[in-house]
């Protein structure tokens, strides 16, 4: 069996050859930065996860992408003027949200506004980017992640920020049902669709901030997406899919961590493929049990 190495910022990690599988793993879970790998990774899907049933089905499923990409212009602008990323990043993404809303109101289609957002915060991140430290290893981390080289602090501000996406989800739980599957209905019962989809987006940016860490700027969208289409292959209501949503995350970014250090794989990527085998098999066995 082959000896596997991580890379967890410069420091190199070598996992001695062991008997099995679940002797590597349980070698694994002694490592701190795989427990915290593990923690923050999952109550960042559990949000991403959470948020994923109402942005699939009020058909915003993509605007996780085009908010990952115009976040990759705050980062770029934090590279260039030196401070903690992150401090940039959730202002410009909840400004972002908005925009491609108002934009899909106003002016165009919804997905060419997302589209548009898109691209301009990855040219945006880009040009900013060479201006300053250029492409370096800290830019490559936040666009393919690097989850095993997240910080105590990070795994507190993660797990605090992720509550309190949950929570005003939570809260307006009701508001966002209503709009989700009606928003006519909703408007005449006296609750305003534009200021929930407004709360909505502005949640969806904080928790897409949060999903670069896992998987980066260009995977993050597999958290929102990935769990809620395969909940909505077998759930038979929506209290259902909210949860077998949040359970897919969080199993999808705790065996993506386990397979990376198996098989020495990008821990982003391994996730996003853990995601689409859940995906895969509920397809199938939606189909199945169907016929």
């Amino acid at each position: 069996m082959p000896s596997s190495t991580w890379f967890v910022g410069s420091t190199t990690i070598t996992n001695p050859m062991l008997d099995g599988p679940f002797a590597q793993i349980v070698q694994a879970l002694q490592y701190t930065f795989v427990q915290r790998a593990l923690l923050a990774g999952s109550v960042v899907a559990f949000s991403c996860a959470f948020l994923g049933v109402f942005l699939i089905l009020r058909r915003f499923s993509m605007i996780g992408d085009g908010l990952a990409h115009s976040a990759f212009a705050s980062i770029g602008l934090a590279l260039l003027l030196g401070v903690y990323p992150l401090y940039v990043t959730m202002p410009v993404a909840a400004v972002a949200s908005l925009l491609i809303r108002k934009l899909s109101e106003r002016a165009v289609f919804g997905d060419a506004a997302v589209g548009m957002v898109s691209a301009t915060g990855m040219a945006a991140g880009v040009f900013l980017a060479s201006m300053g430290r250029g492409f370096n290893v800290d830019l490559f981390s936040y666009l393919f992640g690097d989850i095993l080289a997240v910080t105590s602090a990070e795994v507190w501000g993660a797990s605090l920020l992720s509550l309190v996406v949950v929570l005003a989800a939570v809260f307006f739980y009701h508001d966002l049902l209503a709009v989700t599957f009606d928003a006519e209905y909703a408007r005449v019962v006296g609750i305003r669709p534009d200021r929930v989809e407004s709360v909505l987006l502005v949640l969806t940016a904080f928790t897409v901030v949060l999903g670069i860490k896992v998987v980066g700027t260009l995977l993050v969208s597999s958290l929102i997406i990935f769990p809620a289409v395969t909940a909505l292959q077998v759930a038979r209501g929506f209290r259902s899919a909210l949860m077998l949503s949040t359970l897919v995350g969080v199993a999808s970014v705790i065996l993506g961590i386990f397979a990376a250090y198996l098989f020495d794989a990008p821990a982003g990527a391994s996730i996003v493929m853990v995601n689409f085998v859940f995906f895969a098999l509920a397809y199938t066995g939606g189909r199945l049990f169907r016929r």
